[in-house]
């Protein structure tokens, strides 16, 4: 039996949108989608909807850009590069997820015998 599928997070996906293309350059959706889902080892499969509404949402915030051009199977595409300021905004929100995780991380290593010890501790 395979590993479910995980549900994205609120601005999950803007930021892994953000990455790849800061890691890649100019990408066209479904090369951003493809590469996003091949990262994720296939846990993440993305519909030509989400990912299109996520670069709708961070072209309005002009996070990227885009403009058409030419596939490699010679289609008409548009393709979207991160601006400046979706570079500041991607460093924001990298800090913010590391924090999250961490504090995740040490919130879900807690043992029930000491989660127990030390609530009772703060309780005195």
């Amino acid at each position: 039996m395979s590993d479910p599928k995980l549900d994205l997070l609120q601005g999950t996906l803007d930021l892994m949108v953000l990455q790849t293309l800061a890691a890649l350059g100019e990408q066209h959706g479904y090369g951003i989608a493809r590469r996003i889902e091949q990262i994720s080892g296939d846990t993440i499969l993305l519909n030509q909807g989400t990912i299109y509404a996520s670069l709708v949402r961070l072209q309005n915030r002009s996070w990227i850009t885009a403009q058409w051009g030419t596939s490699d199977n010679n289609r008409k595409a548009k393709y979207y590069a991160i601006t400046r300021s979706g570079r500041k905004q991607l460093a924001r929100d990298t800090e913010d997820w590391r924090r999250l995780a961490d504090v995740m991380g040490r919130v879900l290593a807690q043992s029930p015998a000491n989660a127990l010890a030390q609530s009772l501790r703060g309780a005195k």
